[in-house]
């Protein structure tokens, strides 16, 4: 297993990883379209923090791989990064999509005549650091992941980073028990993420933190 950083030739083959890695957890696919999604939780990365993009390699293939970024307040927020992909790739045209944003808004109006809190973007000069990481199912259970997180938080502390955080699924337990193994620590309430769905059910977000 090789653990290395992006490299402008590993694009084409980046995409691909990212249409099928993560396969199986909640948050595999979200609105169903692959282009869109990738506008928002890869290409930035690519082009912006390439130094921050890690890569895992087994027999020369692409097999896993770590997005981060060493500051998230100059980083293009998520937010702002879906809000553009909804216009570049013209999603309220598009069946899926369509469906998934308005489920998304009755989950926020449900949330909202409860008084309930929703997911959202997290910002805390503790943690300015943020990741995704995703490996794909023939290298689940090969250290993949492991060694990509080793690599991330060796990079923190190179850089003197006070601190990094991320945020998945409360549902998502299996990514959870993983980071909380990488020493990461939950933080903060559990908000209802809108528009995701776990087993037929709404899903929460969990922000786990971690510092050197």
């Amino acid at each position: 297993m090789e653990i290395r950083t992006f490299e402008e030739s590993d694009r084409a083959a980046l995409r691909e990883l990212f249409a099928r890695a993560g396969e199986g957890a909640p948050t595999a696919s979200l609105w169903g379209h692959v282009e869109s999604e990738a506008a928002v939780y890869l290409e930035p990365y690519m082009d912006l923090a390439p130094d921050s993009l890690f890569l895992a390699v087994a027999d020369g293939a692409l097999v896993g791989y770590l997005a981060g970024c060493l500051d998230t307040s100059a980083f293009p927020r998520e937010s702002e990064r879906m809000e553009r992909a909804i216009r570049r790739h013209r999603l309220m045209f598009r069946a899926r999509p369509v469906a998934f944003f308005a489920r998304a808004l009755a989950d926020a109006a449900w949330a909202g005549l409860r008084k309930e809190p929703t997911a959202g973007d997290f910002d805390d000069p503790r943690w300015p650091a943020h990741l995704h990481i995703n490996v794909a199912r023939e290298a689940r259970g090969t250290g993949a992941a492991d060694a990509l997180m080793r690599g991330w938080l060796d990079r923190l502390r190179t850089a003197g980073s006070p601190g990094c955080h991320l945020q998945t699924l409360v549902e998502n337990t299996r990514a959870v028990r993983f980071f909380a193994r990488m020493g990461f620590t939950s933080y903060g309430p559990t908000p209802l993420v809108p528009g995701i769905r776990h087993e037929g059910r709404r899903t929460h977000q969990r922000t786990m933190v971690w510092s050197p």
